[in-house]
């Protein structure tokens, strides 16, 4: 059964910092934050960049490119993040409504900066499996730079988180930019090590809580973290390329272009190597930071308008989040066979 990419949409705050910025408020070189952290520029949120309106905004967006009826889409999946307008509440349903798809239904889905390729093998498996689902909307938007502290340098590497929305839409026999397999995995020794201490039910938000910073991301066991990373992260990250690739029938030689998460510049880099690939078959978004699940879809569409990408070409989508998640999706771009 063919499912194919029928378009994307991506929406971008109008505000932003620079790297320097960012380097003043962390009390570190320029130098360090634009060239080894790779942040030239991110996007922060304005006043009425809420996280599912983004989503909804580049819904719209990926709707109008596909010339779509949002009345044909029959389910909504939201990809943002649970940081979002209210603590308790699907946005997904709300996605819905504005979009005006109204003969579909939603829910919401979650893993972190690896939410969009998890939900894009939920989604195939969804449309495989149920004869009534042919076409799927996913959005939603990110904003977790609200929880950075740039004093605290146990999150430096988490320095990079931006604001922006995403969409893709699904269709079921639609022939071209064909999705093919996702390989996903978790390490759950990894559940607690980041995280934000106050606001949940172990640690309710409090003043005091506020006054401490407890309310902002924080990594509770820095070396032990960065012990047990250094021995998984990169092997992980490559293997779920490759498993992608090989469970969708290629190599990772036949990759054209690949859509990966921002990190910084060495690591991207270093992926680029083992896989034999050249500084022009990715982008580096040292220009828009971090925007957690919705990096893929801004970098393919970064490509495409980059010509990058092209009929018959090979996309991968990879990802990474905290928790600890790693994901890859295989893409046949342009028209099928």
């Amino acid at each position: 059964m063919q499912i194919g990419i029928v378009s994307t949409g991506i929406y971008l705050p109008k505000e932003f910092v620079t790297g320097k910025e960012i380097a003043e408020k962390a009390g570190i070189p320029a130098g360090v934050v634009e060239e080894k952290m790779g942040i030239k520029k991110k996007y922060v949120p304005g006043l009425n960049d809420h996280t599912c309106e983004m989503g909804i905004i580049a819904a719209k967006k990926a709707i109008e490119k596909a010339g779509l009826d949002p009345l044909e889409i029959d389910l909504v999946i939201y990809i943002g993040e649970e940081h979002k307008e209210y603590p308790i509440w699907t946005a997904g349903i709300k996605l819905q409504e504005e979009v005006g798809a109204y003969r579909a239904w939603a829910f919401d889905t979650a893993l972190r900066c690896g939410t969009t390729v998890m939900a894009l093998k939920v989604a195939k498996s969804m449309m495989m499996a149920d004869p009534g689902i042919d076409t799927v909307l996913l959005a939603g938007g990110y904003r977790n730079v609200d929880f950075i502290d740039y004093e605290n340098p146990r999150t430096r590497f988490m320095y990079n988180l931006g604001a922006g929305g995403g969409a893709i839409i699904l269709k079921k026999g639609h022939n071209e930019n064909m999705l093919l397999e996702t390989k996903v995995i978790t390490d759950g020794s990894f559940s607690e090590d980041v995280v934000v201490v106050a606001g949940g039910t172990k640690h309710p938000i409090s003043k005091e809580a506020i006054e401490l910073r407890l309310n902002n991301l924080d990594v509770l066991d820095p070396e032990g973290m960065r012990q047990r990373l250094e021995q998984k992260s990169m092997r992980n990250f490559l293997k779920v390329i490759r498993d992608s690739l090989e469970m969708s029938r290629y190599k990772q030689e036949d990759i054209a272009y690949l859509a990966m998460l921002h990190m910084k510049k060495s690591a991207h880099e270093y992926v680029l190597k083992e896989l034999g690939l050249s500084e022009e078959q990715s982008i580096y978004l040292e220009d828009y930071g971090h925007i957690g699940q919705i990096d893929q879809i801004l970098s393919l569409e970064l490509a495409l308008k980059e010509s990058k990408v092209k009929d018959g070409d090979v996309v991968v989508f990879v990802s990474a989040g905290i928790g600890y998640a790693w994901g890859a999706t295989t893409i046949k771009w342009g028209k099928g066979e």
